[in-house]
């Protein structure tokens, strides 16, 4: 019998695969890119320090889940109509808009430090996170050919979290910084209004990009009809499947993500820069995680990838919220971020490779009204539970939510495989 020798893979043999990949990136996906560059570093600075301007601002941890869940619940309500917007102004326009939206909901906030005004820009940022949302996934799909699809989801939020990290390390620094040019406290609402501001320039420059973008000249005909209802209604068991184990999941991150830099602070008594730098190492690991995602892919299959990376994330979440030793959750942050973050841009092509491209608008509603759904309720029962037994509840639901999230995606598309639909090759 000869014995069969599996050598290990090469990994210049790898880079070289993943570089050629990315050299096939069409110009549309290379300017959307370089709009995820500039407005990764702008968010990694804002939700770094949002939550301590509000805190600093009076405003408890209560209310502060109620702003982050305004702008949650908004874009939940509006993806069906954004989705809409999406296919009647096109795919550059859509992504344009939500751009302007998302600067002039940041440089308001920071002009303006009124209760309702962070409430009335928290409407305008889940308006511009929901065009978003539902604008990527088919602009992707319809700027890429089968070669280098998912390589271009991956790189993308990769790209999206490394420069993410690039601003939180920035929004570690940035108060203080600013404190030191106006002669306040580094901790002081000033400090903290003065760094937003800085981030809403970026987001405004960020737009540029956009501007360069192509789009296609489509015939009505063409066009991707989005009829969520109608689609829904032929594709119920699907959709639902697609859908389900994605809301799970978003109640569960919406218990605890949104609070992490109130977590580290509270819990473990760490100060700004310190935080900032462990959430600037956080997003290079899930960039990182992301980055490596295709090529993970490739030789266990997407879903097989989303199954054992979230299952294998959900350890170390443990770890992160029962463990009292600093540098455990720190490391488990570390490992738990790029563990569960790295299978969601798979996943995202995994979904709209089996979805119809005249469905794929309606989808990308879907799916992000699924995302936002746990973001929108979750921010406000996980402050209510902060305020009257700590961190533990909200760890506790987060950990059993993602549990039954894995084991959906395995009894869904694991056990039982579906088919894609042939897709397209997209125009140079």
């Amino acid at each position: 019998m000869n014995d069969q020798i599996i050598k290990p893979p090469n990994p210049f043999h790898i880079l070289g695969e993943y570089n050629s990949h990315i050299r096939a990136f069409k110009p549309n996906a290379r300017l959307y890119l370089l709009n995820v560059i500039l407005t990764g570093a702008v968010m990694g600075v804002f939700r770094l320090i949002f939550n301590f301007y509000a805190l600093s601002l009076g405003f408890d941890e209560a209310v502060l889940g109620n702003l982050i869940t305004t702008s949650s619940f908004v874009a939940l309500i509006a993806a069906l109509p954004m989705g809409y917007l999406a296919d009647t102004i096109g795919r550059k326009g859509s992504l344009i808009l939500s751009g302007v939206l998302l600067a002039v909901s940041i440089i308001t906030m920071a002009l303006w430090q009124t209760e309702a005004s962070l409430y009335a820009m928290n409407v305008v940022s889940g308006l511009a996170q929901s065009l978003a949302g539902v604008t990527m996934s088919p602009f992707l799909m319809e700027n890429s050919d089968e070669k280098e699809r998912t390589y271009l989801f991956s790189f993308g939020q990769g790209l999206q979290m490394t420069m993410a990290s690039v601003g939180n390390w920035l929004g570690g620094y940035l108060p203080t910084w600013m404190s030191q040019t106006q002669n306040i406290s580094a901790t002081s609402s000033p400090a903290y209004g003065y760094s937003i501001l800085i981030a809403g320039i970026g987001a405004v420059i960020a737009i540029l990009p956009l501007m360069f973008i192509k789009s296609p000249n489509i015939s009505r005909s063409q066009r991707a009809v989005f009829a969520p209802i109608a689609y829904a209604a032929k594709n119920p068991g699907l959709l639902t499947k697609i859908i389900l184990p994605m809301l799970l999941t978003s109640l569960g991150a919406g218990l605890i993500m949104p609070f992490m830099n109130v977590f580290f602070r509270v819990v473990h008594h760490q100060p700004d820069p310190v935080i900032g730098t462990l959430f600037a190492w956080g997003s290079l690991a899930m960039g990182i995680g992301l980055l490596i995602a295709p090529p993970l892919a490739d030789r266990t299959g997407k879903i097989q990838l989303v199954v054992i990376t979230q299952a294998l994330s959900i350890p170390f979440l443990i770890l992160l919220g029962f463990s009292p030793i600093f540098w455990v959750g720190a490391a488990s942050y570390y490992i738990r971020l790029a563990l569960m973050n790295m299978s969601s841009p798979v996943y995202q092509t995994f979904v709209m490779e089996h979805v119809d491209p005249s469905g794929r608008a309606t989808v990308a509603s879907l799916t992000s009204m699924a995302w936002n759904f746990g973001w929108a309720f979750s921010p406000t029962i996980s402050g209510w539970l902060q305020v009257k037994y700590g961190f533990g509840p909200a760890f506790a639901g987060t950990v059993t939510l993602y549990t039954i999230s894995v084991l959906m995606y395995w009894a869904f598309f694991w056990r039982r495989t579906i088919e894609p639909i042939p897709a397209q090759a997209a125009a140079d």
